[in-house]
C-alpha cells in the first residue's frame, strides 16, 4: 500500500496554516526501519523549537488518527534552514536581494547553475543578478531546484559578535 503524499500534505497544510505558519516542504524517505517523514515550516519571524514541537504533536496526531502511513517512521519538524529551497513563485519575490542558487534542468546560456541576487518574478521568469550586475530571467519551467545561499558577508555585518 502506498502512501498519499498528497493528502498528508493537504492535512499538514491545514494544521499549519491554522497555527501561522507556512508549510515549506515534506519529504517521505529511507526505507525499513529507517523512513523519516520530514516536514518543513516558517513563519515571516522564524522557528522555534517550541513550534516545531507543537506542529509535531498535532501532526502525530492526525496522522495517527487518520491511519495514512501504514508503517513505522520517525516524524521530524524543522524550519527549513539558512540555505532553504525555493519552489513557489512567490519564494522569488519573498526573498528578493537574498543570494540564492538556481539549478535548471537544461543548459541555458551553456550553463545549468546559476548563482546571484534574486531580483523577484516577472511573467514566467525568476529573476537573478548575475555577480557582474547582468539581470538573467530564468523560465520557472526550467528550474529543477533552487535554494537560498548563505551570504557570509552580509551575515557577519549584520550579527554583532559575542564576547
Amino acid at each position: 500500500m502506498g502512501v498519499e503524499l498528497d493528502l498528508i500534505r493537504q492535512l499538514v497544510g491545514e494544521i499549519t496554516d491554522a497555527e501561522g505558519f507556512e508549510l515549506v516542504d515534506i519529504e517521505l524517505k529511507g526505507a525499513g526501519r529507517d523512513r523519516v517523514l520530514r516536514i518543513f515550516i516558517d513563519r515571516e519571524d522564524g522557528v522555534s523549537h517550541g513550534d516545531c514541537e507543537l506542529i509535531s504533536e498535532q501532526v502525530g496526531t492526525v496522522l495517527d488518527v487518520e491511519e495514512l502511513i501504514q508503517f513505522s517512521y520517525t516524524l521530524e519538524v524543522s524550519s527549513p534552514g539558512l540555505n532553504r529551497k525555493l519552489f513557489k513563485k512567490n519564494d522569488f519575490s519573498r526573498f528578493e536581494g537574498r543570494l540564492a542558487k538556481v539549478q535548471t534542468q537544461s543548459p541555458l546560456h551553456n550553463q545549468k547553475v546559476f548563482k546571484g541576487r534574486l531580483r523577484g518574478f516577472q511573467g514566467d521568469n525568476v529573476q537573478l543578478e548575475m555577480p557582474k550586475g547582468e539581470l538573467l530571467n530564468i523560465p520557472f519551467d526550467l528550474i529543477r531546484e533552487a535554494r537560498l545561499e548563505v551570504d557570509w558577508g552580509l551575515e557577519m555585518i549584520r550579527r554583532p559578535r559575542s564576547r
